[in-house]
């Protein structure tokens, strides 16, 4: 190999790793019902406050926990200021209804779980989304991740 032609490879290679990456990913978005005793934990039974556990769980009406959630797994750098944005098409409406759930993220792996509870998901336990979007922002708006359902389009611009 010329030593000229070996030059640009490693100039290109270098190229490569200095490139800016968002190091952020969604591994996996897992949406369902759960009813409010999936959140029960032992110690509630004995007068301890509500705990999500490992997890951290996000919900559009706080009291509430029976609803349709979105079981999130992320994987990267961390994102401190971040926005969970989803959007989805409800089985009652034709218009999709955008929910913002703000939530700093860790490096590595991470579990989140958006519930769109109370007035958020009118359907009940049989109703399922006809689409859905999820994205990642971070502090300025910058989308660093997304995923949608099979259904989702986006409009044309």
């Amino acid at each position: 190999m010329s030593p000229l032609r070996l030059l640009f490879l490693l100039c290109l290679a270098g190229a490569a790793m200095a490139a800016p990456g968002t190091g952020f990913a969604l591994v996996r978005v897992w949406p369902g019902w759960k009813d409010a005793e999936d959140f029960t934990r032992l110690r509630e039974y004995f007068g301890a406050a509500p705990d999500s556990g490992p997890r951290r769980v996000l919900r559009t009406s706080a009291g509430e926990r029976a609803g349709f959630y979105f079981l999130v797994r992320t994987r990267g750098t961390a994102a401190p200021e971040a926005v969970l944005e989803l959007m989805v098409l409800r089985p009652d409406g034709p218009e999709p209804v955008l929910h913002r759930f703000p939530a700093a993220l860790r490096a590595g792996e991470e579990v989140v779980e958006l519930g769109l509870t109370g007035e958020a998901w009118p359907g009940g336990k049989r109703a399922q989304p006809v689409a859905w979007r999820l994205r990642v922002l971070d502090a300025g708006g910058r989308e660093l991740a997304a995923e949608r359902s099979f259904l989702w389009v986006d409009p044309a611009p």
